[in-house]
């Protein structure tokens, strides 16, 4: 009986004592995983609430907590939420050091919310902070693949965090060198491609969504092939259909990759629903996506848009927007309010931003010019080249104009695999516009010299990539010019 009781006192006590710190990524964890990668974020709270309950030290739960908050400010965009919430890095890098030292998880975990909050700081443009987290995270993962090398997660951060380091701009290199900054955004692009087939195989597929983001935003904004558009389109499939994210990354990639119908279509079959994230941008994309084509409800979109959104960007531009959709429809009494609006709502956080304040404060834009530029952007080549075809710099009144005509018959040209007309159009824009504060004939140097590098003629390209660098002053300078020596390092000169 003695023995019975003692049992049992010491069973008891056992029960009692609290669980030891660890990270498990458990199912109910990986639902919580998915549910935020769906930007279900609700229901991920719930599930991650009641791991915490269930799990009181499991240490997976930090870290999905931080992906919340990356998410939020994602979506939102909005400063005072981002100097509300990112307090929580120094306290969830002080948890997450209480955990459990040998799991591979415990260097990987605190090296996620570094790289996290680096990516988020960059947002809100706090550029040196975010280089020295996004460093942190770096060392953290090379430490970690030293202890673990076969754990598979180190390699989708790792790569991600080499494509990072290597798309710094050049006229910033120098500076982030010094800093022991250096990456190459080639082998990170590699490596993460490999893991959207490994992932699958393995226990970690659940990080499958998570390489998909991350290369849809590196195909499309970085290095920007829209003959690569299918290979894009391949990984997002692999998402869930019921993923607010997928809906948003197909419609982005496709706005960006000129298949405005693809993206119009993506962006209204949306997933909709209380349960589901606010995210006020798709509004934005969409709007704009119907303005190309001309669309009579694309204000509905830019409206709404700037209805929810708190953040900062795109809040000119979405009125600039607004303001060119009227005045394409002759109501120039609206035209000219939401111009009104550009100059007084919204930061200047964003390249767009600047550029719509810019345009605000220009004289109006050429009916003609301004549709052919919307049709450009959509994709739409035909279209835009039939409302310049028969037109010459002596139909404009502006020096503006005149120099935009040969850009964008360049632009055209250029997009519909027409080289020789293209260089022709771009040599009249930088005859014409190269000492203008406009971008045109920057821009015009640079994409002569990305045909001739293309065609394997390397000294034409230089030569053309110097052009480019050596005009100042104008709109886009600094991005112009960090594309003109990337090119100047691929040639050679």
């Amino acid at each position: 009986m003695i023995k019975k009781l003692l049992l049992i006192t010491l069973l008891s006590f056992g029960l009692s004592l609290p669980s030891k710190a660890n990270f498990d990524f458990n199912s109910n964890c990986i639902k919580a995983y998915q549910a935020i990668f769906d930007l279900r974020l609700n229901d991920a709270k719930a599930l991650i609430q009641n791991e915490k309950k269930q799990n009181p030290n499991n240490g997976i739960t930090i870290l999905l907590d931080n992906y919340i908050d990356y998410f939020t400010l994602l979506a939102s965009e909005n400063k005072s939420d981002y100097e509300r919430l990112k307090n929580n890095k120094a306290t969830r890098l002080s948890a997450l050091e209480k955990q459990d030292k040998n799991s591979p998880y415990y260097l990987f975990a605190q090296a996620e919310v570094n790289l996290q909050w680096g990516m988020l700081k960059s947002r809100f443009q706090d550029y040196f902070s975010s280089g020295m987290d996004i460093k942190k995270a770096d060392n953290l993962l090379t430490a970690n693949i030293a202890k673990h090398p076969s754990f598979l997660p180190n390699k989708k951060s790792a790569g991600l965090i080499d494509v990072i380091f290597g798309s710094i701009p050049s006229n910033m290199k120098g500076i982030f060198s010094t800093l022991g900054i250096k990456g190459n955004a080639a082998v990170g692009i590699r490596s993460l491609e490999s893991l959207v087939s490994s992932l699958p195989r393995s226990s970690y597929k659940f990080y499958t969504d998570e390489v998909v983001f991350f290369l849809c935003y590196i195909e499309t904004d970085l290095v920007h092939n829209k003959a690569n558009y299918s290979k894009i389109m391949g990984y997002t499939n692999t998402m869930d259909d019921s993923s607010l994210l997928k809906s948003y990354l197909q419609g982005y990639v496709s706005a960006r990759s000129a298949r405005n119908d693809n993206a119009i279509e993506y962006l209204q079959k949306r997933p909709k629903g209380s349960e589901y994230l606010n995210f006020p941008v798709l509004n934005y994309h969409l709007g704009n996506a119907k303005l190309n084509r001309g669309d009579a409800d694309a204000n509905i979109y830019l409206i709404n848009f700037l209805k929810e959104y708190k953040g900062i960007n795109y809040v000119k531009d979405a009125y600039l927007k607004l303001a060119y959709y009227f005045y394409l429809r002759g109501d120039n009494a609206k035209y000219n309010t939401f111009l009104k609006m550009v100059k007084t709502h919204g930061s200047l956080y964003d390249e767009k931003d600047k550029q719509a304040l810019k345009e605000a404060n220009d004289a109006a834009p050429d009916m003609d010019l301004l549709k052919a530029r919307l049709y450009f952007d959509g994709g739409y080549y035909p279209k835009a080249l039939a409302e310049l075809t028969g037109k010459d710099a002596g139909d404009f009144k502006l020096k503006r104009d005149q120099i935009e005509l040969y850009y964008r018959l360049g632009r055209i040209y250029d997009e519909s695999g027409r080289d020789s007309d293209a260089v022709v159009s771009y040599q009249k824009a930088i005859n014409s516009g190269k000492l203008s504060s406009y971008y045109y004939a920057a821009n015009a140097a640079l994409s002569i010299g990305s045909i001739y590098e293309k065609k394997g003629d390397k000294a034409k390209a230089a030569s053309y990539y110097k052009q480019a660098i050596a005009m100042k002053d104008h709109e886009y300078e600094n991005s112009i010019e960090s594309k003109a020596k990337d090119g100047l390092k691929r040639t050679g000169y």
